[in-house]
């Protein structure tokens, strides 16, 4: 990203737009191929760069990139610091490229913030357990969340001696929140408006799924795939497996996919219009306009913060769902 948020709020010199029309030039009046010039801040790179447009603005900020920002005092009020790139890997055709890029490292931050937030207090609500006391502060703000997403979300949906799914189901929901809201901080980025990261987290929860489901069903796991019906003639029961076996095996797929596109696209769309706001600012040049859309997009940063939340328990709540449904055939 060329210029955060942060920065687009804290420019001194609006972005002014210029629309002039071009007469034809005597070249092109005889049919000659017209001279283009270069301008000088493309014959000289090092002496400063063309002002981004809110559009490319905004495509800076939601797409990947291959360095990271930190606030700096300079014109776009950032500096980039750009991450290392590791020798790709080739096999026969195949190339695989695991350099680190701006996504990745707010996987891992998100990852490590879990880990800072949540293992201190468990270790907090073990030791005031022990003391017979109750928790206090943040161990207590996540006990409480916790215990909500256990009692009435996890439990209830996954169903039967479904506590050996509470560890992975909680580790989803905390992972995702702190992926959604790390994005909100200006000069960082949010991992799960990447389709690659919804992707990942769909498709562990697929399998997390469908491994519920053997050992639960066994070989009555079959009947999730093929659809045979016990209770009609053979005939209706060919016909109705050859129409609705495919019907079966693409159910399976639609789940993960469904929650990978959800969630990706409800955290890049808050995003856009929030940035569409402020790049109204400079798109129409003046400072006069710049309150309403300042205060319109710290409203949606406001229901950012709240869909943050609603998108992790709403990922967390539907594999819940999933494997429960899974599960039910064998109770």
């Amino acid at each position: 990203m060329r210029r955060p948020l942060l920065a687009l709020l804290l420019a001194a010199a609006p972005l002014t737009m210029q629309a002039q029309q071009h007469e034809p030039s005597p070249a092109a009046a005889t049919g000659q191929t017209p001279t283009v010039e270069r301008p000088p801040a493309a014959e000289h790179a090092g002496q400063g760069a063309a002002e981004p447009e809110s559009g490319d603005i905004i495509m800076d900020h939601i797409t990947d990139s291959r360095h990271v920002e930190y606030p700096w005092f300079n014109s776009h009020w950032a500096g980039e610091w750009e991450l290392p790139q590791w020798p790709p890997i080739h096999i026969g055709r195949l190339t695989i490229d695991l350099s680190p890029t701006k996504h990745v490292v707010m996987v891992a931050v998100a990852a490590l913030v879990c880990c800072a937030v949540l293992i201190p207090a468990a270790r907090s609500h073990r030791r005031t357990s022990t003391a017979g006391i109750a928790p206090k502060g943040v161990a207590n703000g996540i006990e409480a969340m916790v215990l909500y997403m256990r009692n009435e979300i996890i439990l209830p949906n996954v169903g039967h001696h479904g506590n050996g799914y509470v560890p992975y189901l909680l580790t989803l929901f905390f992972f995702i929140l702190f992926a959604n809201v790390l994005g909100l901080i200006p000069y960082l980025s949010t991992a799960t408006g990447n389709i690659a990261v919804t992707a990942t987290l769909a498709i562990i929860s697929f399998i997390v799924v469908e491994i519920a489901g053997m050992r639960t069903l066994g070989r009555g796991y079959i009947n999730t795939i093929v659809y045979w019906p016990h209770d009609m003639s053979l005939l209706m029961k060919s016909l109705l497996t050859i129409i609705l076996t495919p019907v079966e095996i693409i159910g399976k797929f639609t789940k993960p996919f469904a929650l990978a596109i959800r969630l990706f696209a409800n955290m890049t769309a808050g995003h856009v219009i929030v940035l569409a706001f402020i790049g109204m600012i400079f798109t129409f040049g003046s400072w006069w306009v710049a309150p309403l859309p300042a205060l319109m997009a710290v409203a949606i940063m406001l229901l950012e913060v709240l869909v943050a939340f609603i998108q992790a328990f709403i990922f967390t709540l539907l594999t819940s769902v999933f494997i429960g449904q899974i599960r039910a055939g064998a109770h």
